[in-house]
């Protein structure tokens, strides 16, 4: 049974990225300027997650007390992330809206967020959380540039504030351009910042043991270069009175 599990997880994962695509094939993708080694922007990420998301959408792979790996004590989980009395450190992050109320207010179930980094890639989550725009045929009042008819509100409005949806024409070819009308309490650089701390702790909740892996691969590598020198030394002098 688990090995059918795992299964049919990894097909998901690949199927789910043609997915993503298909809904905004024809818009261009920022480049998310992720750095898993910046504990900093994790730790505010992780803040801007369980205040904005957190509300509709869960991360039911992700454990509170895994936030260590990017520095943080279990004191600081529970002060800086505002923790209610009844949830332990060990537990998942589950949603504060549960499943089928979401869906009343929505029209879908928001998706759990554990693994959305790896089906959507980190430039699509950057972009996407950047592309709200208004749309007064919309129930919500919202639409997006690169998830059409998305059921999402934009719950970061106030941050960012209302961008409007142009087209312009350059030479015969029309293109899409989100103009700023209503500015929120950030600039618009804050709020990019702002973003690049939320994709960068989405980037890390998909993999927790990146890092991990990797600081360890680097000290393998630093290990086999010290061993090679001292190997190669050793020939050199088991070998100097032949040669």
């Amino acid at each position: 049974m688990k090995t059918i599990m795992n299964l049919c997880a990894a097909v998901l994962l690949l199927v789910m990225p043609a997915v993503a695509g298909a809904g905004g094939a024809d818009m261009h993708l920022d480049k998310a300027p992720v750095n898993l080694q910046d504990r900093a922007s994790l730790q505010r990420g992780v803040k801007l997650f369980t205040s904005r998301c957190l509300a509709c959408h869960g991360a039911s792979f992700m454990r509170y007390n895994r936030l260590k790996d990017i520095g943080m004590t279990e004191e600081e989980v529970k002060k800086k992330l505002e923790l209610p009395e009844d949830v332990k450190i060990g537990s998942t992050m589950q949603a504060a809206m549960d499943t089928n109320t979401a869906k009343l207010a929505y029209g879908v179930a928001p998706p759990d967020l554990s693994v959305i980094s790896r089906s959507r890639s980190a430039d699509w989550l950057y972009t996407y959380l950047r592309s709200f725009h208004t749309d007064k045929t919309r129930a919500s009042g919202w639409n997006n540039a690169i998830f059409p008819n998305v059921g999402m509100p934009h719950v970061l409005a106030d941050l960012q504030g209302e961008l409007e949806l142009k087209i312009e024409n350059q030479a015969g070819r029309e293109s899409l351009k989100l103009v700023l009308v209503s500015p929120g309490s950030l600039k618009p650089a804050e709020y990019d910042a702002a973003i690049t701390d939320l994709t960068n702790f989405l980037v890390f909740m998909g993999e927790p043991a990146k890092m991990v892996r990797t600081n360890l691969g680097m000290i393998v590598v630093g290990f086999l270069l010290v061993l090679f020198v001292l190997v190669f030394a050793l020939k050199k002098e088991i070998w100097k009175d032949i040669h």
